[in-house]
C-alpha cells in the first residue's frame, strides 16, 4: 500500500492512486446524455487489492453509473434518468430529466493518507431553469492494506422560488421501490451475492428495512476473489436509520434512501445534508468482519 496521489483531468476528472492502483476516478464534468440526467460520478472505483467494484452505463439501466447521487423525484424534476414513475401510469418518459452541472472546483488537497476535493453544482431542469444550489465534499482515507474509505457530504439549498418535494418511485405508489441519494450499482459478476445489514445476511429480503448501515458482499468473475462495499448512514443525517434500497437478484445495488417510503419538503432558500461513509474492502470478511468494516465508516464521519 503507498501514498495516495491525485492526477486532475483539469475540467473533466479527479483520479486517486495508491500503490498503481487507481483507486476512483471523480468524474464532475460528465459528457452523459440528457435522458440519463447527468450529473458527476464516481467510476472506475477500486479495491487496493485492484478488483472493479462499480458499473457503468449497464444495459438494464444505462443511467446507473458507479456511485451517485441521483434524485428520481425532486418536485417535477427527474435528477435520477430514463422514465418518471407516474401514479396508475407506471414508468413514462417525460421532458424532465434535470442535470447536476459542475460550477467550481473549491479544494483538491492530497497528505499521502487522505485526499480532499470539494466543488458547487448546479442543478437545472432539462429546460434550463436553475432548481438546487449543492456543495460537495469527497474525503478518501487508507485505512489499512485491504481497506480504504470515502466521506461522501452534500448541502443542497433549493433555488427554485417554491417548495420541492424530495420523493421515489415508492412515494408515487409504487411498492418496495423507494430509491433515490447515494447510489452504488456494482459489477455484473455481484449478482447473487450477499446482503448484509447489522441484524441479518441475505438478499433482496432485506430491501426496505431500516438500518445504520448495510454491505454487499460479491465476487470477481476472473480472479474469482472477493470484496466487499459497505456504506453508513451518519447519525445526524435526515431520518436516520434509513430504510434501505438493495438489490442482489437482479443486479447488485446498495442505497441509503432518506425518502423511500415518505417525501421530504424542501422550502425555497432551505438546505438539505447528508453525510455517508463508503467502505471499501479486499475480501469477504464474514458476517463479525464485515460489522468490524461499518466500525471503519463511524470512526470516518467522527
Amino acid at each position: 500500500m503507498g501514498d495516495l496521489q491525485v492526477d486532475h483531468a483539469l475540467g473533466r476528472s479527479v483520479t486517486a492512486a495508491s500503490g498503481g492502483i487507481d483507486l476512483f476516478t471523480y468524474v464532475y464534468t460528465p459528457d452523459t446524455v440528457q435522458l440519463e440526467s447527468p450529473k458527476p460520478y464516481l467510476h472506475p472505483v477500486r479495491t487496493l487489492a485492484g478488483e472493479l467494484v462499480t458499473a457503468f452505463r449497464p444495459h438494464d439501466h444505462v443511467w446507473h453509473k458507479g456511485f451517485a447521487w441521483s434524485l428520481p423525484h425532486v418536485g417535477a424534476h427527474n435528477f435520477w434518468g430514463g422514465p418518471t414513475f407516474v401514479r396508475d401510469r407506471g414508468y413514462v418518459q417525460l421532458d424532465n430529466n434535470g442535470s447536476g452541472r459542475h460550477r467550481d472546483l473549491t479544494a483538491l488537497t492530497a497528505n499521502g493518507r487522505s485526499v480532499t476535493l470539494a466543488h458547487e453544482l448546479d442543478w437545472f431542469s432539462q429546460q434550463g431553469a436553475k432548481v438546487i444550489d449543492e456543495r460537495r465534499q469527497l474525503t478518501a482515507a487508507l485505512i489499512d492494506e485491504r481497506t480504504w474509505v470515502l466521506v461522501w457530504e452534500t448541502a443542497m439549498t433549493n433555488v427554485s422560488g417554491e417548495t420541492l418535494a424530495f420523493g421515489s418511485p415508492t412515494t408515487k405508489g409504487r411498492e418496495n421501490a423507494g430509491y433515490g441519494g447515494l447510489f452504488w450499482r456494482g459489477p455484473r459478476s455481484f449478482t447473487g451475492g450477499l446482503i448484509q445489514s447489522p441484524v441479518a445476511t441475505g438478499g433482496d429480503d432485506l430491501r426496505g428495512s431500516r438500518a445504520e448501515w448495510f454491505a454487499f458482499r460479491g465476487r470477481h468473475d476472473g480472479s474469482g476473489d472477493a470484496s466487499t462495499i459497505v456504506l453508513v448512514d451518519d447519525a445526524a443525517n435526515p431520518r436516520h436509520e434509513p430504510q434501505w434500497f438493495a438489490r442482489s437478484t437482479d443486479f447488485a445495488c446498495l442505497n441509503p434512501a432518506p425518502f423511500f417510503s415518505e417525501e421530504l419538503d424542501l422550502a425555497h432558500g432551505a438546505e438539505l445534508s447528508f453525510r455517508y461513509a463508503v467502505v471499501i474492502a479486499a475480501g469477504d470478511h464474514g458476517d463479525d468482519g464485515t460489522a468490524a468494516l461499518a466500525q471503519h465508516g463511524r470512526d470516518a464521519l467522527s
